[in-house]
């Protein structure tokens, strides 16, 4: 069990995502970075959509009420548990009573993630709400009552105690085995979506030619850019139809919104374009304030993508596997 010490907010329980509820009008919400999420369980032999503890504003600490394993993945915190620097993409042991410790994001090179992630040994544990952990801060439900976390706030691991898989071992971050940038700037692909070709040609050069700065106005519903105005043809009025996260659409001012993990399952803009599935983890860690970019992409690429993504965490499995048949035979 963890004790939440920080008054900071918008700290979450999540999952890797509520997924068959959309027909429901109900959004999928889970983890902004679903691949340090699952990396995280990963390291500690949990399933890959245990819940975890999303961390997007620092400095953020927690006292370990019992000796529990964790992991640490996503944004580098400079992490201390009580006085002892900790290393991120890591798996630890804590004994009851120390206070684990994150502070504000630190660069690695020209990438800067926005994101922490403390998964627990056996996960956090709290209910499953039409199949999954994670809090849905709009709907109020899932996660921990179905808000953000609070001072003074409990949470249970699942498998607390010593752990029997091995700690102290990690991975090198995704950012740096799968690295996308342009001109120095994080980088996602997107694929053209259904109001793409309204949009004039100039308008459609300069989406892929200029940078996007990710504006304060953003957050886990959606992130709003701010970069050359995106102009139609000719107006279009459109009723409502689904959206899901990634996708991009253009409000009447010209300046794009990407859907994220909260957004409604519905809206009504142009859709412009739709980020890849396999690099809403880069988007997700994408600091507010920041500039990205992007890159056209097609549906082979995409989906080559994806395959990349599952391989490596197919190598994080196999490598924590090796670990706990290694410490099994000490």
């Amino acid at each position: 069990m963890i004790e939440v010490l920080s008054s900071t907010a918008l700290s979450t329980v999540q999952d890797l995502g509520r997924t068959g509820s959309l027909r429901w009008g109900v959004g999928t919400a889970g983890a902004m970075d679903p691949l340090a999420l699952a990396a995280g369980n990963l390291l500690l032999g949990n399933d890959a959509n245990a819940a975890a503890v999303e961390v997007p504003v620092f400095p953020f600490a927690v006292r370990f009420a019992e000796d529990c394993a964790f992991a640490l993945t996503g944004a580098d915190c400079a992490a201390r548990l009580d006085d002892q620097s900790l290393l991120p993409w890591w798996a630890h042991q804590a004994r009851a009573g120390q206070v684990l410790t994150l502070g504000p994001p630190q660069p690695a090179g020209t990438w800067r993630a926005s994101r922490a992630y403390l998964c627990l040994a056996g996960g956090v544990d709290v209910p499953e709400v039409l199949g999954s952990r994670s809090t849905q801060l709009r709907g109020a439900f899932g996660g921990h009552d179905g808000r953000a976390l609070r001072q003074g706030d409990l949470l249970r691991a699942a498998a607390p105690g010593t752990s029997t898989c091995p700690t102290g071992f990690g991975l090198v971050p995704p950012a740096l085995a799968l690295p996308l940038q342009v001109d120095g700037a994080a980088a996602m692909r997107v694929l053209p979506a259904a109001e793409y070709l309204s949009y004039q040609e100039a308008s459609r050069a300069a989406f892929w030619d200029g940078e996007w700065k990710i504006t304060p106005q953003s957050d886990r519903y959606g992130y709003r850019l701010a970069g050359e105005t995106l102009t139609p043809i000719r107006s279009t009025e459109m009723r409502s139809h689904g959206i899901v996260p990634g996708v991009i659409q253009v409000p009447p001012g010209g300046q794009p919104i990407i859907q994220m993990r909260d957004a409604q399952p519905s809206g009504g803009y142009p859709k412009f374009g739709t980020v890849i599935e396999a690099d809403l983890w880069r988007l997700g860690q994408a600091p507010i304030g920041s500039r990205v970019r992007f890159i056209e992409t097609t549906w082979d690429d995409a989906v080559a993508a994806l395959h990349e993504l599952q391989g490596w965490l197919d190598e994080v499995r196999r490598l924590a596997g090796l670990h706990r048949w290694q410490r099994g035979r000490n």
